[in-house]
């Protein structure tokens, strides 16, 4: 125990040096940001300018200005302070906390404090959720990518309808998640035995250079059933019903024209349209499943409807 108490004095004393490099830009901060940078007191929760903030950019020390942060990393995890699943490579210093339990982040440039990392709670894929105290940032817009955009399908188990998604050309990325429901950042098992009201979807990141928003709907159409309406396949239940959640009426038009050339064909088509709403990522274990598995979706598969 004397040796642990030894390293926290010891680790306690390195940053005392960074921040003491810093000390006329430390002066200038409020006595709250003081309170919090450099006596490592926590910002009350709910009261911090950056909890909701969405806007793309990033977030850097409010001390040094180092980039510590980028907004793709940021989620809502309803704890009251700033989170985010991951951080800009070298920004942040883990260390044990005073009170030997906790994990607490500092910038690793100058040793304000930030806040406390935790893991293995299961928000995001990452698993990870680094808890930052607002006072202890800075934050830049940055304008995103205006080629890059996302879409959301529900078409039952998730697993499936990522594993055709993702062979798109130009789609970079898709995510396993819930769209839909009534209660923040379910689990999986929240969301399969309990009503929460999500349903099992994915999130769609593509380049709009290289695909469009309908070549991936059409795609969508042709990997699911779209005509099942008490979920897909041996898959029964409201969160596989077959969806879309648009995010504009350009998006809700293209998937009206597309449900009425199907039902041109002869389908009955149960897919609903919703409006986007939040999406909350599954965790890592739901991610890539087939792939990992290195076996084919159970209940999707590719069948020519258009």
């Amino acid at each position: 125990m004397k040796y642990l108490i030894f390293f926290i004095l010891i680790l306690t004393m390195s940053q005392a040096i960074d921040l003491k490099s810093y000390q006329e830009k430390a002066n200038s901060l409020t006595p709250q940001e003081y309170d919090v940078i450099v006596n490592k007191s926590t910002q009350a929760p709910y009261t911090g300018e950056f909890l909701d903030n969405k806007k793309h950019g990033i977030y850097s020390c409010k001390l040094c200005k180092s980039e510590l942060y980028k907004s793709d990393d940021k989620f809502n995890s309803n704890c009251g302070w700033p989170s985010f699943d991951d951080e800009i490579d070298g920004a942040v210093k883990h260390l044990p906390d005073a009170d030997g339990r906790r994990v607490e982040i500092v910038c690793a440039k100058c040793g304000g404090h930030l806040g406390h990392v935790f893991e293995g709670e299961g928000f995001t894929r990452k698993n990870t959720r680094h808890c930052v105290n607002s006072i202890s940032l800075e934050f830049k817009e940055v304008k995103a990518d205006e080629n890059i955009a996302k879409a959301y399908f529900a078409g039952g188990c998730f697993w499936g309808v990522e594993y055709y998604l993702e062979k798109l050309d130009g789609v970079k990325e898709v995510i396993s998640g819930f769209m839909g429901g009534h209660v923040k950042n379910p689990s999986y098992y929240e969301v399969i035995r309990t009503d929460t009201g999500h349903l099992e979807a994915v999130e769609v990141i593509y380049d709009k250079t290289k695909i469009s928003f309908k070549q991936i709907a059409k795609t969508f159409f042709e990997i699911h059933d779209p005509t099942q309406v008490d979920g897909q396949g041996p898959d029964i239940g409201k969160q596989y019903l077959s969806a879309v959640f648009v995010n504009n009426d350009n998006e809700r038009e293209t998937i009206n024209e597309l449900i009425k050339k199907l039902r041109s064909n002869g389908y009955d088509v149960a897919t609903k349209i919703f409006d986007t709403v939040e999406f909350y990522e599954a965790d890592e274990s739901h991610q890539d499943y087939y792939n990992k598995k290195g076996s084919l979706p159970y209940c999707h598969g590719y069948t020519k409807r258009f």
